[in-house]
């Protein structure tokens, strides 16, 4: 019997697996998803990185054979020697699917430091650096969709690096970074360099919206607020129209003449990932954020319990055109309740930088210890 995950493929939708781990790499655990399911990307980011490394014991034995020949690293850079060697590993086990995609799919994302998302020119210069270390073709570099994240997607894409734009809970949001792709994309033609080989994803989240949206439909019942009667049916509902709403304008866009033009020059579409596609309440199904989102030139990144989970139980069907204006009437009532999603969408772009950003902060300092340890041992 074919895979449920398979047959997201073939409903024109990508998997990608949302972790990554030098055990996971090594006991072949990547390779067994893309012969058997047939996931077609990896996507990282400092969290899993942070878990990773920072919380076991399977990197140490690299991080001092990094350190015996490089004594004077620093945990930055000693961490970097581990992620780029899982990221190259990890994209040489998908290049076959690269190959097989002829670009299309195949990638596994790496992202630049958290600690830059409000630095247009520091988040360049790092996302220069890493595709550098990497050196591999189905590299994406993740950038967040800051204020400061959108003028370096355009300026990274007019260089050519592929790249994935991650932390977007807006509409507004999502179709500022597509402008920049389609900027940058533009700014090559108009050099006469190709752009057939330039990929990008818009990594739009999914169920932190819900978590925050329905923490105020809550509030108002445990209020007495006359308005929560009508908001009560909203709840589980908000982000999933979004992001229906989110892939309705996708829609218009590659229907315009802009996107004719370079799609005529080769160019490939700047695909939606559907991100934070784990539940986090426990009374939805644990499948709801894949099931009511699948569809064509779309992506979804999950955690590894709800791929498992979906092979198990999801049903597979063309469900993210469906129902669109029902989307369009949660999200009006929303409005009209004032639930405030464009604020809470907002404060999650800031949330999620701050977020990423502590697990940095103690991924480095558990490496900085492993490598005090590491250094100490080798005087004694």
């Amino acid at each position: 019997m074919t895979s449920r995950i398979k047959a997201l493929s073939e409903a024109g939708q990508g998997v990608w697996l949302d972790f990554v781990d030098r055990g996971f790499l090594k006991d072949g655990g990547l390779d067994r998803l893309i012969a058997e399911d047939g996931l077609t990307g990896v996507t990282s980011n400092p969290s899993i990185f942070e878990k990773a490394i920072g919380q076991g014991q399977a990197y140490d034995e690299d991080l001092r054979a990094f350190l015996s020949a490089h004594r004077d690293a620093s945990a930055v850079e000693a961490y970097e020697s581990l992620a780029v060697a899982d990221i190259q590993s990890a994209a040489d086990k998908l290049r076959p699917v690269y190959d097989r995609l002829g670009g299309k799919d195949g990638y596994v994302s790496l992202e630049v430091s958290p600690y830059l998302a409000d630095d247009t020119d520091a988040t360049v210069e790092e996302a220069l650096r890493l595709w550098i270390a990497v050196d591999r073709d189905n590299l994406m570099i993740k950038v967040p969709g800051t204020k400061a994240g959108a003028p370096a997607v355009r300026t990274l894409i007019e260089a050519g690096l592929n790249i994935n734009i991650t932390l977007l809970f807006s509409i507004e949001a999502y179709q500022a970074v597509a402008e920049a792709w389609l900027a940058g994309l533009e700014a090559r033609v108009a050099k006469g360099q190709p752009i057939d080989k330039i990929a990008s994803v818009a990594s739009f989240f999914v169920s932190r919206i819900d978590t925050q949206m329905d923490k105020k439909i809550a509030a108002l019942a445990t209020s007495g607020d006359p308005r929560a009667k009508e908001a009560a049916p909203l709840a589980g509902k908000i982000a999933i129209a979004n992001a229906k709403l989110a892939y309705a304008w996708y829609e218009r866009m590659i229907g315009g003449d802009r996107w004719k033009a370079l799609a005529a020059k080769g160019a490939m579409p700047q695909r939606l990932l559907w991100a934070s596609t784990g539940v986090k309440n426990p009374d939805y199904s644990d499948v709801l954020y894949v099931e009511a989102l699948i569809g064509p030139d779309t992506v979804n990144t999950v955690p590894p319990k709800t791929l498992d989970a979906f092979r198990d139980h999801g049903t597979v069907a063309q469900t993210l055109a469906a129902g669109r204006d029902e989307a369009k009437a949660v999200l009006d009532k929303a409005q009209t309740l004032s639930l405030d999603l464009a604020g809470v969408a907002e404060a999650l772009v800031t949330d999620g930088v701050k977020q990423f950003a502590t697990a940095a902060d103690s991924l480095l300092a558990a490496v900085g210890q492993k490598r005090d340890a590491a250094l100490a041992a080798r005087t004694a």
